[in-house]
């Protein structure tokens, strides 16, 4: 799976065979739509997405029984790219995959997609219950989690604006993912590794990151990432 997030990778924008074998993209917030549409549309594969707080508000749109997206109640057509999955709250199965969303960061001013660690906590119950249910129903657990924001002390910066929400902790410990995928921090260049919390391996993804997993599983290339993996 390719993941990405704050930063448009121009070589892959300008050749998006540059990922071959990807099968599906997980974008973690603060990149334009035009590029997530690019990206989706150039490898032909499943893109799903949580928001950051450089995103627009995208809150509020649902889809009715007959398929049409609604917001307030009237048709309105979404700003994400057409096919492209909002993961934020919600509980997908692609591509083989469990995959469960939480966007956002630490609220620090006006603005979308920002919440107090408090909200975030309210947010991080009801994914939760969400996987609970869906374990309860078929067995299968989550495998990757994406978020904008890392966990509090788990690869956060130590600004306000970049300070981790300490609800992932928890949410990581009832989900027990294999893999939590986030950006928001950037590294401005520099390595970044992979931090652990409990089993879960902790990746900031800022760029992208081509990565390889067994579903059910954990990571098969745990060493393999980076803006410029191929």
């Amino acid at each position: 799976m390719l993941a990405v997030s704050d930063e448009v990778d121009e070589a892959l924008y300008a050749d998006g065979r540059a990922v071959p074998g990807a099968e599906l993209i997980l974008a973690c917030g603060d990149l334009p739509f035009g590029y997530l549409d690019y990206l989706m549309n150039a490898l032909d594969v499943p893109l799903l997405f949580v928001c950051g707080n450089h995103d627009p508000d995208v809150s509020g749109y649902r889809i009715s029984r007959a398929g049409m997206t609604l917001r307030a109640g009237l048709p309105d057509r979404p700003p994400w790219p057409a096919g492209a999955v909002n993961a934020d709250l919600r509980i997908a199965d692609v591509a083989g995959l469990r995959i469960a969303g939480l966007g956002g960061c630490r609220r620090y001013g006006e603005g979308p997609n920002q919440y107090t660690d408090s909200q975030q906590a309210r947010r991080a119950w009801s994914l939760s219950r969400k996987a609970a249910w869906r374990r309860l129903r078929d067995g299968r657990g989550v495998d990757v989690l994406i978020t904008h924001a890392p966990p509090r002390g788990v690869g956060d910066g130590e600004d306000v604006p970049h300070y981790g929400f300490t609800a992932l902790h928890a949410l990581v410990r009832r989900l027990r993912p294999a893999l939590l995928l986030h950006g928001h921090v950037h590294p401005f260049g520099a390595p970044v590794p992979d931090r652990q919390l409990g089993s879960t391996i902790v990746r900031n993804v800022v760029g992208r990151h081509l990565l390889k997993i067994e579903p059910g599983g954990g990571l098969l290339n745990p060493r393999a990432g980076g803006r410029n993996a191929r």
